[in-house]
Formats: structure tokens, C-alpha cells, sequence
């Protein structure tokens, strides 16, 4: 089954269809400094127009990336909270233009 609106993929190959929030968390918290660094999320169309990623740095702390090229958005923050990150790119996707998203 394919992702109807987005997917994420971690460095370490899991894939997630239309992750949730808690699915979000869950690819976080498996991020780690020997072979699974980042996750990325991506929409499921053919012409992307957006993404969002992930990143653990040494420190220990998350580097999140969020740019959508039709709003001129691009944001790069750091945060250590993984709950607060999983919440907070869910409702940034919840904002994202999805086409075949019903009216």
C-alpha cells in the first residue's frame, strides 16, 4: 500500500506511509550515531514540493528542517524534545497542499 498524502524514511531503511504523530516519534527516537542519523518526510506526489527533516546531531540534539518551496518556507531550528518535535511536524503537514486530498 502506498502513502496517500506523505512517507517518511529513516537512514536505517524503516519506511512509514502517512506516519502518525506517534509514529513520528517513534522513527525519532530510534535515530542514533552509528548508522541511523536522520529521517526524512516527503510527499507522496510526483512533484515534490516540500519536506521536512530530522537530524541527530553529536550533542545529542535534533536539527529540524521544514521548507516548502511554494510558501517560501524554510525554517532550521534545534530542539531536544522528541514529543514536541513529532507534534509540531504533524500539524506543520496537516498545512501542507496535498492534490489528491479530498475538498
Amino acid at each position: 500500500m502506498a502513502a496517500d498524502y506523505y512517507y517518511a524514511d529513516a537512514e536505517n531503511g524503516d519506511h512509514v506511509d502517512d506516519p502518525s504523530e506517534d509514529a513520528l516519534f517513534m522513527l525519532i527516537d530510534e535515530l542514533n550515531h552509528d548508522d541511523n542519523t536522520f529521517v526524512t518526510i516527503n510527499p507522496a506526489d510526483d512533484d515534490p514540493a516540500w519536506y521536512a527533516s530530522v537530524s541527530l546531531l553529536d550533542d545529542d540534539t535534533y536539527e529540524v528542517e521544514r521548507r516548502d518551496a511554494h510558501h517560501r518556507i524554510h525554517d532550521l531550528t534545534t530542539e531536544t524534545d522528541r514529543g514536541h518535535i513529532a507534534k509540531d511536524l504533524t500539524i506543520w503537514l496537516a498545512g501542507r497542499h496535498y492534490p489528491n486530498r479530498p475538498a
